[in-house]
């Protein structure tokens, strides 16, 4: 289904004085521009994510406060040896999190379980550091020049809506330490991308997001979470320069083999992912419970960037992921 998507240009509250949702808020940006000046508890939730990916490593970095939990991680997949090291941190009500409300600026910390996530965003870029037992992430992602990012407001209702900012293809560089082996990481061959969400959820929520880079190029897609809304995340990126896709996409895949290859379509999209690797999360903690299936991979297929332009997707490396929430 084609949507018809406003795109907004000047800074904008997320939110009205009373809480709900600000009507102008809804539509999406080429660069950060939505102030979450969420209130109230009970259904907020707020996170950074930062993926990277190293031609021998793929790391996942998550600050974030449920309300009723805080929840910090670090993760590094081994992409010679497939070996993994996941170190996650849980506070009670998120005590001590610090989330600032604009993407892209402030100081991001949280800490909690052994696990500790730090993180200084600034104009000219972002500067991230996490320990857990045996695990350190040291990591520079400068935001080049024009470089575009693509946020999104999806409204459920007036009370229940999310900002999310998915920002693609930042160059990373810095070193990563497990155990006593220590890691370069170049930003001549590693990529950075983030995830900054804002928003008041529902109980219970499904969602698929994609995400995969190459130099000059970039790929974000998701689904199921933005049905019917009227908004979408989808966009390709060349060069850093954001291309919209309006449309819901279909998404298709084995549940009961997450590595066969996933297909994520529209009329102006045919995706292919091909897994190599299954990470699965799973949090039971009676009212908070989660499971996500993240697949690494790679990506083959085009998209249309307009005037029936076509992107080529292959050599894009990523992920395709399915979560299932109860917060």
């Amino acid at each position: 289904m084609t949507t018809h998507e406003p795109e907004i240009t000047e800074p904008v509250d997320l939110c009205l004085p009373d809480g709900r949702l600000n009507p102008a808020a809804v539509g999406w940006t080429r660069r950060p521009l939505h102030r979450a000046n969420l209130r109230g508890w009970g259904r907020s939730k707020r996170w950074e994510y930062w993926g990277v990916v190293t031609p021998r490593h793929i790391i996942g970095v998550v600050a974030s406060s449920l309300d009723y939990a805080g929840l910090q991680s670090v993760y590094v997949l081994d992409r010679t040896t497939g070996a993994e090291h996941n170190r996650e941190g849980l506070t009670p009500f998120a005590r001590g999190a610090i989330l600032p409300p604009s993407g892209g600026a402030g100081t991001v910390s949280a800490s909690g379980g052994g696990v500790t996530v730090d993180i200084d965003q600034r104009a000219d870029g972002s500067w991230i550091r996490a320990t857990a037992p045996g695990v350190e992430v040291e990591l520079t992602v400068p935001l080049p020049a024009g470089h575009e990012s693509l946020g999104v407001v999806v409204p459920w209702s007036d009370r229940l809506f999310q900002y999310t900012l998915k920002d693609l293809g930042r160059p990373a560089s810095g070193r990563l330490r497990l155990g006593a082996a220590t890691y370069e990481i170049s930003a001549a061959d590693s990529f950075a991308v983030l995830d900054h969400g804002r928003g008041r959820w529902p109980y219970s929520a499904r969602w698929n997001w994609a995400a995969g880079c190459a130099p000059g190029r970039a790929v974000q897609l998701g689904g199921v979470w933005t049905d019917g809304t009227g908004m979408t995340e989808n966009a390709v990126f060349v060069d850093g320069r954001l291309h919209k896709i309006g449309e819901e996409l279909r998404w298709s895949y084995d549940r009961a083999d997450w590595l066969r290859p996933w297909r994520i379509t529209g009329e102006r999209l045919d995706a292919r992912f091909t897994p190599f690797h299954e990470r699965v999360s799973r949090t039971n903690l009676g009212v908070l419970a989660g499971e996500t299936h993240q697949c690494f991979g790679h990506f083959s297929g085009w998209a249309e960037i307009g005037d029936g332009e076509r992107v080529e997707l292959d050599g894009l490396v990523g992920w395709a992921e399915e979560a299932r929430n109860r917060w």
